[in-house]
C-alpha cells in the first residue's frame, strides 16, 4: 500500500506538471488583459497604464513551486477622432514556471478594443486578443511510475521508462474575445461586468504524439462584475466577484476592497480587502496607493484539504502598476468614469 500511495503521488504530480491548464491571478482585477481583451484601453482614470503581477503558489508541496510573472501595458488612442469612443491597444507577456519538470510557459499576446459610450452614463466595450504560446517541459527531471525500483523500495532515475515525448517544446496561437459594458449614473456609483471566451481557437498542446486524441485546449470562460462605490470623502468600497469554467474545473472568487483617503486629496490611498475562492482558500490583501502607483500584495490561506500538506500555505502574490496622462505636463486632466476623491 505504500508503495502504491507513492506511485499515485507522482503520478498526481506528473499529471498536474503535464497538463494544459491556465494561469491564474488571485488579484484578477489587477491583471486586465488577462481576464478580457475588452479590458483593453478601459482605464477609467488615465490615458495609458503599465504594470506587473507576480505569483508564486503551492511552495510546501511542490519541488519547484509555480511562479508566474506577467508584465502588459495598453492605452487608449483615437479619442480626438472618435466623437463618442476610442480604441484601445495593448500588450501582455507572461512566463510561468511550474513543477519539478520545469514546465515553462511563455506567453505574449496583442490586445485591440474599441470602447463606445452609450450616452451620458453608459459604455459598452469589444476588445480580442492574439497571442503566441510556448511550452517546454524537461523530462530528465521527471520521475516516472515504472522507474520505481521494488528491490530498495526507491524512484531510481537510471532506470528507463517506457513514456516517450515526441518533442520537449510546443507552440501555438492563441485567440480570445470578450466583452464589457459599464454603468456610472452619478460620481459616486459605478458598475462594471464582463464576458470574455479564451482559447476560441482551441489551438492544440502536446508534447505526446498520440493517434485519436487532438489534445486540444477546451474554451475557458470568463465572466466579471465589480462596483465603486463613495461612502464618503474618506472612503470608496469596491466589491467585486469572478467566475470562470473550463473543461471540468471551475472556479468562484468573490469579496470586496476599500480606498481611504490618507492625504485629503486622494494622492495617497491605503487599500485593504478580503476575498474568498470557492472551496478553496481566503485571500486578505493590502495595498498603497500613491499617486498614479498602485502597490498591492496579496495571500492565499489554503482552506480546502490541501491545507494538510502545505499548512494553508496556498499563494503570495504582488502587483504594480501605473496609471498617465499623456498630455499631464499641460495641465490637462482626464474625467474619471468610477469614483475617486
Amino acid at each position: 500500500m505504500k508503495r502504491l500511495w507513492m506511485i499515485c503521488l507522482v503520478m498526481t504530480g506528473f499529471t498536474l506538471v503535464a497538463d494544459a491548464q491556465d494561469l491564474r491571478f488571485s488579484q484578477w482585477f489587477n491583471s486586465p488583459l488577462t481576464t478580457n481583451p475588452a479590458n483593453t484601453g478601459f482605464i477609467p482614470d488615465a490615458d495609458y497604464r503599465i504594470g506587473a503581477n507576480y505569483r508564486s503558489q503551492w511552495v510546501n508541496i511542490m519541488s519547484v513551486p509555480y511562479k508566474t510573472i506577467s508584465v502588459f501595458g495598453d492605452a487608449q488612442v483615437f479619442r480626438n477622432r472618435i466623437e463618442t469612443g476610442w480604441l484601445g491597444l495593448g500588450g501582455v507577456l507572461l512566463r510561468d514556471v511550474a513543477g519539478s519538470g520545469n514546465l515553462t510557459s511563455t506567453k505574449f499576446y496583442g490586445s485591440v478594443a474599441y470602447h463606445q459610450m452609450l450616452g451620458y452614463s453608459s459604455l459598452l466595450s469589444a476588445g480580442f486578443n492574439v497571442g503566441y504560446a510556448n511550452k517546454r517541459i524537461d523530462p530528465t527531471r521527471l520521475k516516472f511510475p515504472d522507474q520505481f525500483n521494488q528491490s530498495t523500495g526507491f524512484f531510481d532515475a537510471g532506470i528507463p521508462t517506457n513514456v516517450v515525448f515526441n518533442s520537449t517544446s510546443t507552440s501555438y496561437v492563441d485567440l480570445q474575445v470578450g466583452m464589457n459594458y459599464a454603468y456610472f449614473p452619478s460620481d459616486k456609483v459605478y458598475v462594471n461586468a464582463g464576458f470574455s471566451v479564451h482559447h476560441l481557437n482551441r489551438p492544440k498542446e502536446t508534447f505526446f504524439a498520440e493517434d485519436g486524441f487532438e489534445n486540444r485546449l477546451s474554451p475557458r470562460y470568463i465572466g466579471f462584475v465589480n462596483a465603486s462605490y463613495k461612502v464618503n470623502d474618506l472612503v470608496i468600497v469596491n466589491p467585486m466577484a469572478y467566475y470562470t469554467t473550463q473543461a471540468s474545473a471551475s472556479e468562484l472568487v468573490g469579496g470586496a476592497s476599500a480606498n481611504y483617503n490618507l492625504s485629503g486629496d486622494g494622492t495617497t490611498q491605503l487599500i485593504g480587502g478580503l476575498y474568498y475562492r470557492a472551496g478553496e482558500s481566503i485571500i486578505p490583501l493590502v495595498g498603497f496607493q500613491w499617486n498614479n502607483f498602485r502597490m498591492s500584495f496579496s495571500y492565499d490561506v489554503t482552506t480546502s484539504s490541501l491545507s494538510a500538506y502545505n499548512g494553508s500555505r496556498g499563494a503570495i502574490e504582488f502587483s504594480l502598476i501605473k496609471h498617465g496622462i499623456f498630455d499631464e505636463f499641460q495641465g490637462n486632466q482626464r474625467q474619471s468614469l468610477c469614483p475617486v476623491f
